[in-house]
């Protein structure tokens, strides 16, 4: 599938461009990026150039990952990333990050509301679920504003960048 574009009342949702390597490479140096997803530590430019100019074009022809950038209307500034992965059949994973100077404005809603929308009437998809580090209640708050239950939390499900197990908490958003 080719690459779409979305458009919310503040926001226009795209795929990244090479223009975008410097906000990516940015926006990841931040701590709580690094702590709570899966991106290289240290996140060097090169991860930026890597992931804007191959990863992410790849996955949107493999038709297994769709990656958008969330871009302010009013300034163009990056608001963050925003994914739907496959998983199995017909049950997507919905994966953020906001850039640090851009949370608390509803953007991670608004753009992961679209995104969960574009998923429901394009994809092959009758569960959407959601899966953050116990503790990133940032995450959480997003998850449960666009109406996903909490459904529970892994024991030591997974080893973050810091090297140790984390307990995880999984939510789930059916078909409307």
């Amino acid at each position: 599938m080719d690459p779409v574009t979305l458009e919310t009342d503040r926001l226009l949702l795209r795929a990244f461009t090479p223009a975008d390597v410097d906000a990516v490479y940015e926006a990841c140096q931040d701590e709580d990026i690094q702590f709570y997803t899966p991106v290289p530590v240290p996140y060097r430019r090169a991860d930026a150039e890597k992931l804007v100019g191959e990863e992410l074009p790849a996955q949107w022809s493999e038709g297994k990952d769709y990656t958008l950038g969330a871009f302010r209307k009013d300034t163009g500034a990056l608001v963050g990333s925003y994914c739907l992965t496959l998983i199995s059949r017909g049950v997507w994973e919905l994966g953020y990050w906001a850039v640090k100077d851009q949370r608390g404005r509803g953007y991670s809603v608004e753009a992961a509301r679209a995104l969960c929308d574009w998923g429901w009437a394009t994809l092959d998809v009758h569960r959407i679920e959601w899966w953050a580090m116990a503790g990133n209640t940032r995450s959480r708050a997003v998850a449960e504003k666009l109406g996903f239950t909490v459904e529970g939390t892994l024991r030591n499900r997974s080893i973050a960048n810091d090297g140790k197990p984390h307990d995880w908490w999984v939510g789930g958003l059916l078909r409307p």
